[in-house]
């Protein structure tokens, strides 16, 4: 069986297998007249170009490495789709890693990427993330390279983000004005951007509506569910227990439900609850829960958007040094709810 490749489609075109590769990849050096003459051929003998090949040809991998701190959080899930529904309608394919939480991991992760396996990097950096000595090393060797969600404020790149510290305020506010007093903020790590500026919009709301405050209000949470669960009974005795809860991150809201319910209370009769989550299934909770939903799949189409634009032009776009905030969406439902 004759292989179908560029050379054979020359010879059934007498035209040069340089001709025809140029017309295959829209050159502007070719005609329309050639190039529609190339491609109905190609179309009539099912011509599957061969990505691997052009890709060495072209000193690329036509693929981008994202690394992620976890997978079963449904807000990375959602960005990676976003990014996915990008790259692939321009023939580039991913690859995902997960971090674990783990700045060791993160940092091989970061090594082995390093070997000229992928074009570009899209990150969002674990919660144990303080030095970034490691993700310089990917600028110093020309790799591109862009944050989202958990950035890395001192690399001259572009980050995406929401708008944490607002959401942080605002969702506080909304726990205020459902007849709250005494809100507890759940949080997974300090080291993060994120669980800064959520904190800080949590502690400017607390102090701007005048309620009381106690540094043990801020619960620092562990990565496993079994400790989460058992802390958070700790609190949750009849007398001085809260009777509100912000949590950071979903995982921490779904540890809460749970110790709220061994511990034989009612949300939102004894406590609300607002956390920060992606959840798809957030009203089938029982009661539903608020959430504070960050546009993750918009997040995701921007950053491969911005990354398409510096890889695949002639007149490649920079990545310039910038933040750009695409803002969270409240959404208010009976675990919040003054009862």
């Amino acid at each position: 069986m004759t292989k179908i490749n560029i050379k054979y489609l020359a010879e059934k075109l007498n035209m040069a297998p340089s001709t025809v590769s140029r017309a295959l990849n829209d050159s502007y050096e070719i005609s329309q007249k050639t190039k529609d003459k190339v491609l109905a051929l190609a179309k009539e003998l099912n011509y599957q170009p061969n990505p691997y090949a052009r890709s060495l040809r072209a000193h690329k991998s036509k693929t981008i490495g994202v690394i992620i701190p976890e997978r079963i959080n449904n807000f990375f899930a959602q960005v990676i789709d976003g990014i996915e529904e990008i790259t692939q309608q321009h023939g580039y394919h991913l690859l995902v890693y997960n971090s674990h939480e783990d700045v060791i991991q993160e940092k091989k992760i970061i090594s082995y990427l390093l070997g000229g396996r992928v074009d570009a990097i899209v990150m969002s950096v674990s919660s144990q993330t303080s030095s970034t000595e490691h993700l310089k090393q990917v600028q110093k060797q020309g790799i591109p390279i862009i944050f989202f969600d958990r950035i890395a404020q001192d690399l001259p790149t572009t980050k995406f983000i929401t708008n944490d510290y607002q959401s942080g305020f605002d969702a506080t506010k909304k726990l205020i004005e459902s007849g709250c007093k005494k809100i507890f903020f759940l949080l997974l790590s300090k080291e993060i951007t994120i669980g800064k500026e959520r904190l800080r919009g949590y502690l400017d709301a607390v102090k701007a509506f005048g309620l009381p405050f106690e540094e043990n209000w801020v619960i620092q949470c562990t990565q496993e569910e079994k400790k989460n669960i058992e802390l958070f009974k700790s609190f949750l005795y009849p007398i001085g227990r809260p009777d509100g809860i912000l949590s950071s991150v979903e995982k921490l809201a779904l540890n809460a439900y749970h110790a709220i319910q061994q511990s034989k209370l009612k949300i939102p009769e004894d406590i609300k609850l607002i956390t920060f989550s992606n959840m798809k299934i957030a009203d089938l909770l029982n009661p539903p829960l608020s959430t504070i939903s960050q546009p993750a799949q918009e997040i995701g189409r921007e950053c491969a958007k911005l990354l398409m634009k510096n890889l695949t032009k002639a007149n490649a776009v920079p990545i310039e040094d910038q933040i750009i905030t695409i803002p969270s969406v409240i959404h208010l439902r009976k675990s919040s709810q003054m009862v």
